[in-house]
């Protein structure tokens, strides 16, 4: 009987770091639109369980498959009440080489890690 706590303690200590990665940020949704040569608006719903200015999601991320930035949304302040969110980036321009582009977001207290969204860029208008 004495092994039933041990084994519980065990299983809670092993537990434990996974319990803080399960907050992470994850796009869940990405529109994106051509305005003219190069320029694209990027619409992107973010979901992220803020707890206030000490843990929340606080931007979103453009990249290429090269690891190229080629925007960046900042987010100013938590949406503890407001889950999912989705924000706007306009005017990213994008090399006409590069195809699809991947979203990635960052919260304050884990960084980068939650699930991402790749799209392909619409060719026309």
């Amino acid at each position: 009987m004495k092994t039933i706590p041990f084994l519980f303690a065990a299983y809670c200590l092993v537990s434990l770091p996974y319990l803080s990665w399960a907050n992470e940020a994850d796009i869940v949704k990405v529109d994106v639109r051509k305005n003219d040569t190069n320029s694209y608006n990027f619409s992107v719903t973010v979901l992220h369980k803020d707890t206030g200015w000490k843990h929340y999601a606080d931007k979103w991320d453009i990249v290429g498959e090269d690891g190229t930035l080629f925007g960046t949304r900042i987010l100013h302040h938590p949406h503890v009440s407001e889950q999912p969110f989705t924000r706007n980036l306009s005017n990213v321009n994008i090399p006409e080489s590069v195809k699809s582009v991947t979203v990635r977001a960052h919260d304050s207290v884990h960084e980068y890690g939650g699930k991402i969204v790749t799209v392909k860029l619409p060719a026309t208008r």
